[in-house]
C-alpha cells in the first residue's frame, strides 16, 4: 500500500486547483503567471502541474520531509518530459527560511498551514511569504470549516480500488487545536490506519484574513464555491465573495495580493 498514491487519488485535483489559480492571477493582474512556488509540497504534483501547463512556467516545492520528496521525485516528476525537468526543482527546507523569491504566486493548499496555532507565528510565515512574492505577486491558501469542522467524527468516501477515511478524532475549544487522521481501506479489505496524522490549529477565515492583512498584503480575500442548482452541491466555481452559507462543511480559497 502507498500512502501517497491513495492520498493523490483522493485529496488532490491539481488540474481544478492550477486552473482557479491560474485563472484568477490573470484576472487579477491581467498578465500570465509564470512563476509559481509550493509552499508544503509533499509530493510535489500541483507544482509538476504548473510545469505541464506551458513551456514558460517554472515552479519550486518545498517541504520538510526528505522522504516525500523523494517520492515526488521517483513518481511525479519522472513522468515528466526533459524540458518540464529542467523548470522544477524540489527543496528540503523550512518555508519559515524559503530562499526563493520574486515569484508571481506562492501556494499553501491542503491547510497546511494550519500547523502554525500561534498568531505571531502564523503572521510571520504570511510575512515571509510576501517578502517571496514579486511587486504583481499573489499568495493562494485555502481553509475548511463549517459547523461539522470541530466535531469528532469519522467520514468515509468510496475511491478507486480504496476507501478514503477522513477522522477528526479530537477538538479543544479552548484553542481550536484538533487531532485529525487519514485511514485507507482497500477494496480487499487492507488497513492502513492513520497513514496520514495531523495536528493543528482550525483558524477562522476572519482570524485568517486579519493575520494577513497584519502581515502587509494588500488585500484578503475569500472566493467561495457556487451552487449547482439541480444538485445543491458545489459546482466547482469559485467567485470572490462577501457572503458564505451556514454549511456543515465547506472549502474555500483564500487570495492575497501584496
Amino acid at each position: 500500500m502507498d500512502k501517497h498514491y491513495y492520498y493523490q487519488n483522493s485529496v488532490q485535483c491539481v488540474e481544478a486547483e492550477i486552473d482557479f489559480v491560474e485563472s484568477t492571477y490573470q484576472d487579477l493582474k491581467g498578465v500570465p503567471a509564470r512563476k509559481l512556488r509550493e509552499d508544503f509540497c509533499g509530493t510535489a504534483q500541483t507544482a509538476c502541474e504548473w510545469v505541464g501547463r506551458d513551456e514558460n512556467n517554472l515552479a519550486w516545492g518545498i517541504d520538510l520531509d526528505v522522504l516525500v520528496l523523494d517520492w515526488g521525485h521517483h513518481n511525479n516528476l519522472a513522468e515528466l518530459t526533459p524540458h518540464q525537468k529542467q523548470r522544477i526543482k524540489l527543496l528540503n527546507e523550512d518555508v519559515m527560511k524559503a530562499s526563493i523569491h520574486q515569484l508571481d504566486i506562492v501556494l499553501a493548499m491542503n491547510f497546511s498551514y494550519f500547523i502554525f496555532m500561534e498568531r505571531e507565528l502564523m503572521i510571520r510565515y504570511f510575512k515571509n511569504v510576501k517578502k517571496s512574492l514579486q511587486t504583481n505577486g499573489v499568495f493562494f491558501l485555502d481553509a475548511f470549516g463549517g459547523y461539522e469542522a470541530p466535531k469528532e467524527l469519522v467520514e468515509e468516501r468510496a475511491c478507486d480500488g480504496f476507501t478514503y477515511i477522513w477522522e477528526q478524532a479530537t477538538f479543544n475549544p479552548i484553542n481550536s487545536q484538533m487531532q485529525c487522521y487519514i485511514h485507507f481501506v482497500t477494496d480487499e479489505g487492507v488497513r492502513m490506519d492513520k497513514a496520514f496524522d495531523y495536528y493543528w490549529r482550525l483558524w477562522t477565515l476572519p482570524e485568517i484574513t486579519e493575520m494577513l492583512l497584519t502581515a502587509g498584503f494588500k488585500t484578503a480575500e475569500v472566493y467561495w464555491e457556487g451552487t449547482d442548482e439541480k444538485t445543491g452541491e458545489g459546482d466547482g466555481v469559485y467567485s470572490q465573495s462577501k457572503i458564505g452559507t451556514a454549511d456543515a462543511g465547506w472549502v474555500c480559497y483564500i487570495v492575497a495580493e501584496k
